[in-house]
């Protein structure tokens, strides 16, 4: 497999972002669109997606159109990412932007980060190019001991959790809590709490999670059969995934309606059953109630039984100490378990309280820190 990626537009390249993931190319491109509202003249290029070019980074490359999770998935795709990495690293040898940051996306991101220095390239290897780090890889459920090589290869690192900066206490590494994105003062969430909404399906945005999870969360939405449902997709490639099931879905006689619509414009839902990535996080700042479910390859589940070593999957689980949305993972995701906490969610006046309390609690442990924000901490070491 061969790639290429076009050189800078411009005669330059102050910044280089690369962001493997929807959730890190929206995040990654308010990082950009603050930045260049302090620096106009900024040069940033991206390995992203759509929301990057957006905020007016060069598009080098779409790289949320291959985003999988899970070690089958990754080694079924071993070759795209082997050409990718080579020709990442070629690009940056030749164009030698002033800083590499890295946004989340630790499998790829890393190995680069440590190729970097290796090189020469980075100032950790002696070179000039700052090799920065926004939105920690997760070193607090797994592979905790990646802290090491991290501080060893990166030069910063701010994160969005406030209880990150103490996974990295005991390195050399500076680490910044820089506040959420998702709780800035005019940030527009993608979803809304509407009483009398229909029922949010959100499977994810991974095409191979999506064949797995969408299914379980149909199959809980009908065994609820009250009201309609609506299912948020952030590609043309989930759209694909979603529809296919649908039509299987309508091949069986199943006919209450469910809407498709990309992410966008904000859709207000009564209650939400979600996989566990960016968009849980999403609904319980809304106030929306809901349950998780997941379903992961065997191999990849058996390995993170052992692997993984939270209570939690969700996020604002994590954060709050507790489910706030209850998790029902492999085959505890039966359509009868989902469907019983879809009812409770629209009748129990006392469920919907609960989940009011830890919206505000989140969004109070979530708040912007007194470091400044994500820009304002790129600018720093620009």
């Amino acid at each position: 497999m061969r790639l290429h990626l076009p050189p800078p537009a411009s005669n330059r390249v102050d910044v280089l972002i690369v962001a493997g993931e929807h959730s890190g190319d929206e995040h990654a491109a308010r990082l950009v669109r603050d930045l260049r509202a302090q620096q106009p003249a900024v040069a940033v290029a991206a390995l992203g997606g759509p929301e990057l070019q957006a905020a007016g980074a060069q598009l080098l490359y779409d790289l949320t159109s291959s985003s999988v999770v899970g070690l089958v998935e990754v080694l079924k795709n071993y070759p795209f990412f082997k050409a990718l990495f080579a020709e990442t690293l070629r690009w940056i040898g030749e164009f030698r932007p002033r800083v590499v940051c890295f946004v989340d996306y630790p499998g790829l991101n890393l190995r680069l980060a440590a190729a970097l220095r290796e090189r020469g390239w980075s100032v950790k290897g002696g070179g000039t190019i700052r090799a920065l780090y926004y939105i920690s890889p997760q070193i607090w459920a797994w592979k905790a001991g990646r802290r090491f090589s991290m501080a060893r290869d990166l030069d910063a690192m701010a994160v969005i959790f406030p209880f990150e900066p103490g996974h990295y206490a005991d390195t050399a590494l500076p680490v910044e809590f820089v506040g959420h994105p998702f709780v800035v003062t005019d940030y527009a969430s993608p979803v809304r709490h509407d009483p009398s909404g229909p029922i949010l399906l959100l499977p994810g945005s991974r095409k191979q999670a999506v064949a797995r999870i969408f299914p379980v969360l149909l199959a809980g939405f009908d065994a609820l059969a009250e009201r309609d449902g609506i299912v948020l997709y952030p590609s043309e490639t989930i759209k694909q995934v979603l529809e296919n099931q649908l039509e299987r879905r309508a091949a069986s006689g199943e006919r209450r309606r469910i809407a498709l619509r990309q992410t966008g414009e904000p859709v207000a839902a009564s209650a939400v059953l979600t996989s566990s990535g960016t968009m849980s996080m999403h609904c319980a700042l809304a106030a929306i109630p809901g349950a998780i479910a997941y379903r992961a390859n065997p191999l990849t589940y058996f390995l993170g039984r052992i692997l993984v070593k939270v209570q939690y999957l969700g996020i604002a689980n994590l954060l709050l100490g507790g489910p706030m949305y209850p998790e029902y993972i492999q085959h505890a995701a039966t359509p009868d378990a989902l469907a019983a906490e879809l009812r409770a969610c629209l009748h129990d006046p006392a469920r919907q309280t609960r989940t009011r309390e830890h919206a505000a609690r989140l969004r109070q442990l979530l708040g912007v820190s007194a470091n400044g924000t994500a820009a304002d901490w790129l600018a720093r070491h620009l």
